[in-house]
Order: C-alpha cells, then sequence, then structure tokens
C-alpha cells in the first residue's frame, strides 16, 4: 500500500506540476482522469489534500503560515466529508440491494399469474393488469374444467412490496389446492377466508370476486368479498349495470360465509370483473365517473375483448397523464353471437 501511495503521490506531483507550467484544458482533464485512480486505491478525501499540501510545502517551503492553515482547515473539513460520504455510499448499496430483491419479488409475481387464458368455443376472454410501481397488489387467476367451465378471480391485496407478494403466492396455491371447490364460488372464498384468516398479518387486507362460468347453460355464478363492483352489460338492453356481490374482506373472521349470485348470460352479453386502479382513476379534475369506463368499453365493442381492455387502460392511462397511481387490472368475458 505505501507504494501504491507513493506512486500516486509522484503521478500527482507531476501532473500539478504541468498544470501549474500550462494552464491548459487538457491538465484539467488528466487531474479529472487522475481521481478515478485515487477511488481505485481508496484514497481517502483528506490524504487527498494532505498529499497536495505536502507536495505544495516541497515547493514552497516558506509558503504564509495562513495560507497553511488553510489547508490544516480544509484537511478537517474533508475528514468530515469523507465520513459523511462513507455513509452515503452504505446507503446506495442497502438501496441497490432492496431494489435488486423487489426485482426478484415483482418477478416472482408474474410467474403467479396464468401464463394463457383458457380458451371456449363461444367465448371471448381479455385480461389487462398493470402495477402502478414494480410491484403490483393486483392478482387475477383463471381455471377451467373437464366440462370448459371456466373459474375467474380478481383480487387486490391491500399492501405493497414483498410481503404483497407473498400474500399472493399464498392465495395462489391456496386455490389450487382445493379443486373441488374451485368453480363454486362461495364454498372456494370461505375456505380461502379461513386461510387468509390463518396466515396473514393483521394489517393486510384482501378483497376478491370469483366467478364461474358454465358454458353448458350459460350461467355465470359469482361471489365477493369486499371486492369491487364490476360491470354486466345486457346486450339486449344495451344498458350496464353493476356486478355486486356483498361480502366481507378475506381474513377478517373465520366464520364469514359468502352469498352466490347468479346471471344468465345471452349472446352479445358482457361480464366486466376488476380492481379499484379501474374505478378510482384519478385526474386534476379529481376521480372519474363509472360512467367514462362504461363508455370506453361501450366504443369499443366491435373489437375482441382483449383489445377492449387494452383501449380502455390507454384511454384511462392517458387520462391520468401516463403515470398511474394504483395498480390496474380489468377483466372482460362474453358471450359470443
Amino acid at each position: 500500500m505505501v507504494d501504491s501511495y507513493q506512486i500516486l503521490q509522484e503521478q500527482y506531483e507531476k501532473l500539478l506540476e504541468e498544470y501549474i507550467g500550462q494552464k491548459d484544458e487538457q491538465g484539467l482533464y488528466q487531474g479529472q482522469q487522475f481521481s478515478k485512480k485515487v477511488l481505485e486505491n481508496q484514497i481517502s478525501p483528506e490524504e487527498m489534500v494532505s498529499l497536495h499540501l505536502d507536495i505544495i510545502e516541497g515547493w514552497y517551503p516558506d509558503i504564509p503560515s495562513g495560507l497553511r492553515d488553510s489547508f490544516e482547515f480544509l484537511l478537517e473539513v474533508m475528514i468530515g466529508y469523507g465520513l459523511a460520504y462513507q455513509e452515503h455510499q452504505s446507503l446506495k448499496d442497502r438501496q441497490k440491494e432492496l431494489e435488486s430483491e423487489i426485482d426478484v419479488a415483482a418477478n416472482m409475481q408474474q410467474t403467479f399469474l396464468p401464463a394463457a387464458k383458457p380458451e371456449v368455443q363461444g367465448l371471448d376472454l381479455g385480461v389487462l393488469t398493470m402495477p402502478a410501481s414494480k410491484m403490483s397488489g393486483d392478482y387475477y387467476h383463471f381455471v377451467k374444467d373437464e366440462n370448459d367451465c371456466i373459474g375467474l378471480a380478481i383480487a387486490d391485496i391491500i399492501g405493497k412490496g414483498v410481503p404483497a407478494a407473498l400474500c399472493m403466492s399464498m392465495i395462489k396455491y391456496a386455490m389450487e389446492s382445493l379443486p373441488e371447490q374451485r368453480l363454486q364460488p362461495g364454498g372456494l372464498l370461505e375456505n380461502l377466508n379461513r386461510v387468509v384468516e390463518q396466515n396473514v398479518a393483521s394489517n393486510m387486507f384482501i378483497t376478491m370476486m370469483y366467478g364461474s362460468y358454465d358454458p353448458r347453460f350459460h350461467t355465470f355464478h359469482y361471489s365477493g368479498a369486499g371486492h369491487e363492483p364490476g360491470f354486466y352489460y345486457n346486450a339486449q338492453t344495451d344498458e350496464f349495470e353493476e356486478l355486486y356481490a356483498k361480502g366481507m374482506v378475506l381474513g377478517v373472521t373465520r366464520e364469514a360465509s359468502f352469498r352466490e349470485y347468479k346471471k344468465d348470460v345471452a349472446p352479445g352479453d358482457i361480464i366486466v370483473l376488476l380492481s379499484d386502479g379501474v374505478t378510482e382513476c384519478r385526474t386534476e379534475e379529481g376521480f372519474i365517473e363509472q360512467e367514462v369506463i362504461t363508455s370506453l368499453i361501450r366504443a369499443n365493442m366491435h373489437k375482441s375483448a382483449q383489445e377492449i381492455v387494452e383501449c380502455v387502460f390507454y384511454e384511462l392511462e392517458k387520462l391520468q397523464g401516463f403515470q398511474l397511481r394504483d395498480d390496474f387490472t380489468l377483466m372482460i368475458l362474453r358471450r359470443e353471437v
């Protein structure tokens, strides 16, 4: 370490001497490049000031005492600066480590979502989810049984970051471990509620809407657990109505029960499930009205279900200045004509 320090001292003295003699931009550039060597050799700011002072005193033994004192003062300032800089670097390293962990959790979240949409003849299904930040609190799930019945779930975890990702994984595997209940909305939510009540912290909440569509009878059964109401479009009357399902948030009490609702789905009818990031879209004027969402769906009905959700997302994102304030998830199921 002593040898490398001496080498640096000699190099710095040469560069300083050249700059004082020529005072050009090249000399300043060489000084900037030399700072990289200082960092590589872990030379502290106060050591650099001391090195500079040693060189100046070697050149000018009779420098005024006031100037020497000013260097001593600068040396003390650099000692404090060096300590603060080290602390700052430590915090930056910790931040990078945390961001890396968040990236891992965000990638893990993506594996929890279905890799593909189920395909059933006569049904058109579209879904889009977009986190407001790296981590999302929204979750959706599909399942199809041997009779082509489709189970649809959309959930909102009131919490962010790694805990939300872990909670999401628990929901996914809990739902998949209950195959006999998966297409019975009320029964599934009751079982899932007991799992959440036992395993989720009291400061975290989960809302969910779960429904099952039977293409043999064209019926949609659904239940809700404190989740944002969806919409139902009646093609015959050309009207939207709220798809409301009363139910308690998951995990509040072990003995919660969930009422099951039913809709007979006619050709052209549309089922819309969503998270509150859709209905609580905020602009400079405040929250948008639900009619804005239904009008956007109506305006794009000639398109496929997937194109509809993508168009609605784009228009709502544009209303917010392309800055999402909450996680966005929108799911549309349409019985084809």
